[in-house]
């Protein structure tokens, strides 16, 4: 129960990275020592939740707190709870499979290969550790990291606009953390001076006046909104997921992204909930324009990697209602939305990157009746966008009706404009499955459907969109007590059921 679960599963890609970077120029050994890394990460992953107690009174399981610059109160802590742990584990089971996607994305020229994989195992390594950070300070430390491989990712590997998009997205980024930076700032003069004073348990709860939380927590959210990404501040996505290689934006958008709902979740909630209560409406708000305007913007698309980007920002909308409607159906289903958006979006961006590897076109108007010609990848790419548009049966159907119900409950205007997203949804993925796969038998030379490596990538994804669609309790059980908590940490209740007065006294009769 001592051993350093988070650490090892923080230090075994890093030193993987290491390794896949000095291998010797030409070697064949890259990829598989790649792979090999990744998927020795996630067996240690798997292993460490073991170790995890559903239901436990402690706010963090598989702690390590140890004294890092005493003198401003940093400390190296890791822990996690429900949500952080199924983060961690979304990370580690989609980074061997994008590594198995991305296997013939680089040539073995110069040392560009040693490179690519290299940067995506020290991105596994920053996921797990902004997602495990227990102390503010340190939970900065990885947010900022992580930026660097990804920033590389896009820029050295990406399209023709690949530097444009890289620099970006890391000023936008860059100008989040910066903003964050300052509200860090003011956490420590206000908070406790001792020499752990930016535990998260040290501060939630803290007294502060209402202007100072009113600001501190803008800094965050800012911040967050940014990273999530929110409607106004969402334009380095689509050109980011445009250039970016397929793999690549499956971590970016399917985990990364995701530290800006979990981060709105874990600190702004918790440390100011007297500032998220008075932003709720303006928040619900803007999640409700971010899920309707990403869905009409994906319509209008066709490009098909820019359209599943705005796909994207559309269902984060949905995510971020969950969060602010201080319901646990909501929460909870804010939260398996973030487990399941992972997978959607990887089964979208794969299988898309599948059909560009064949025919050297992201336009959609450049498909047609490709079901003909590439039956198991446009089954993989229906099966996938049935679940972008919450399908019953599928992944995502459990989340999002778990959320709009939750919101019915705090807000029922805003619950009801949601369904609109859920209708526009259907369109905007319907419409990229008839462009590209539907009508006639295109006149083309042969072209082959999905590989064997293929089908080990896009099979661990469609199996997954069946069991959360048909049996997402375990992962519920694991996310609802941190959500509970949480919302005591509000200090908010779930509404009451209302119950009809004349109904009751007939019933009473």
């Amino acid at each position: 129960m001592n051993f350093p679960w988070l650490t090892t599963l923080l230090v075994l890609p890093l030193l993987g990275a290491l390794v896949v970077a000095l291998l010797p120029k030409g070697s064949t050994l890259v990829r598989p020592v790649a792979l090999g890394v990744s998927l020795l990460t996630l067996a240690v992953g798997v292993v460490a939740t073991t170790q995890y107690s559903i239901g436990s009174d402690e706010q963090f399981q598989l702690t390590e707190v140890y004294s890092w610059i005493p003198q401003f109160g940093v400390s190296y802590a890791l822990g996690v709870d429900g949500i952080s742990l199924s983060m961690i584990l979304l990370g580690l089971i989609l980074v061997p499979i994008c590594i198995l996607a991305a296997w013939d994305d680089v040539p073995a020229v110069d040392r560009r290969q040693h490179t690519y994989f290299a940067m995506m195992l020290a991105l596994l390594s920053t996921m797990v550790g902004v997602f495990a950070a227990i102390d503010v300070f340190l939970f900065y430390v990885f947010f900022e990291a992580m930026l660097i491989p990804v920033f590389f990712l896009i820029g050295m590997f990406g399209g023709p606009r690949r530097w444009k998009a890289a620099t970006t997205f890391l000023l936008y980024s860059l100008v989040g953390g910066l903003v964050m930076l300052v509200a860090v700032i003011g956490l420590f003069l206000a908070g406790p001076r001792g020499t752990d004073g930016f535990l998260v348990t040290n501060l939630t709860g803290l007294d502060l006046s209402v202007e100072a939380g009113r600001w501190l927590f803008l800094g965050f959210f800012i911040a967050f909104a940014i990273k999530a990404p929110m409607w106004p501040v969402h334009t380095w996505l689509p050109l980011a997921a445009e250039q970016a290689r397929p793999a690549t934006s499956v971590l970016l958008i399917g985990v990364l992204d995701k530290v800006g709902t979990y981060g709105m979740i874990r600190f702004c909630l918790s440390f100011f909930p007297e500032a998220s209560r008075w932003a709720t409406p303006v928040i619900l708000v803007l999640a409700l324009t971010s899920m309707i305007v990403g869905a009409l913007l994906a319509i209008g698309q066709n490009d098909m990697l820019r359209l599943i980007a705005y796909t994207s920002i559309s269902h984060f909308g949905f995510i971020v209602m969950g969060i602010f409607a201080f319901t646990t159906v909501a929460g909870s289903g804010a939260t398996l939305y973030m487990v399941n958006h992972g997978f959607t979006t990887a089964g979208l961006f794969l299988v898309a990157g599948m059909l560009i590897a064949r025919h050297g076109s992201r336009d959609m108007r450049d498909y047609g009746g490709w079901q003909r010609v590439t039956p198991i990848i446009a089954g993989s790419l229906l099966v996938a966008g049935l679940s972008g548009l919450a399908l019953p049966g599928l992944n995502s159907f459990v989340s999002e009706f778990m959320v709009i119900v939750g919101v019915f409950q705090s807000h029922p205007w805003i619950g009801l404009l949601s369904i609109v997203g859920v209708i526009l949804a259907a369109v905007y993925i319907l419409r990229m499955y008839s462009m590209i796969a539907t009508g006639p038998r295109p006149d083309l030379p042969h072209v082959p459907d999905m590989t064997g490596r293929e089908k080990l990538v896009v099979a661990p994804i469609i199996a997954a969109f069946l069991v959360l669609g048909f049996f997402p309790k375990p992962v519920l059980d694991l996310l609802e007590p941190a959500v509970q908590q949480t919302l005591q940490h509000v200090g908010v209740t779930d509404p009451a059921p209302t119950v009809d007065s004349a109904h009751a006294e007939g019933n009473g009769r």
